[in-house]
């Protein structure tokens, strides 16, 4: 109230109706009486940005596996990606439950290391058409991707653990068990089928 009556004063003696100290206090005030009690709340606005960036990944990878989807000519492969896509798609509604367990509205962000990596592999999937090896290269972007994405979701469920979200950290800890499942299924196809050379 003391903030509030004095920027009123500030802003009605200097003529800056539209200045925006009065909000910015507000927000702050807000934010401050959002992590009270909270453990380890300096981590809280990391926490959700991060949260925001792992969401746009994940809607920008769904387009991603569409096109290695129908890029590789190996069955199992072309399963594994069509399965993941599904599992990307529950994925989303999953950090919606997170988002939703905080009490935020879900906002997604354009994340640059997803979209990075998806244009490396848009490159390999055009540089290795009709190669033998290109189910060999697909699964590299694809793993690229699977430990960016086990790297975010695992600091997630540490600032979770850490601020004791356990609703959230039990969301974000399935998925991220999920991530390392989908990779390890990738080794276990290239092992025994894509990297192996062609018997003539």
């Amino acid at each position: 109230m003391v903030f509030n009556f004095y920027f009123e004063q500030v802003n009605e003696k200097l003529n800056f109706p539209g200045m925006l100290f009065k909000p910015s206090i507000k927000k702050h005030m807000a934010n401050s009486k959002q992590q009270q009690g909270m453990k380890n709340a300096h981590l809280h606005d990391l926490f959700i940005d991060e949260l925001r960036d792992i969401l746009g990944a994940e809607k920008q990878l769904l387009k991603g596996l569409k096109k290695m989807a129908s890029a590789a000519s190996g069955e199992s492969l072309k399963a594994a990606f069509e399965e993941h896509y599904a599992q990307t798609e529950e994925q989303i509604n999953r950090l919606k439950g997170v988002f939703q367990s905080l009490g935020l509205l879900a906002r997604s962000k354009k994340c640059k290391a997803m979209a990075g990596l998806l244009e490396e592999a848009d490159e390999i999937m055009e540089d290795f058409e009709d190669d033998p090896a290109l189910d060999a290269a697909l699964i590299a972007a694809a793993q690229k991707v699977e430990h960016y994405e086990i790297a975010s979701y695992g600091c997630l469920v540490t600032y979770a653990e850490l601020m004791e979200h356990t609703e959230a950290m039990s969301l974000l800890e399935e998925t991220l068990n999920e991530e390392k499942e989908t990779d390890s299924k990738l080794t276990q196809i290239a092992l025994s089928e894509s990297n192996l050379a062609t018997k003539k």
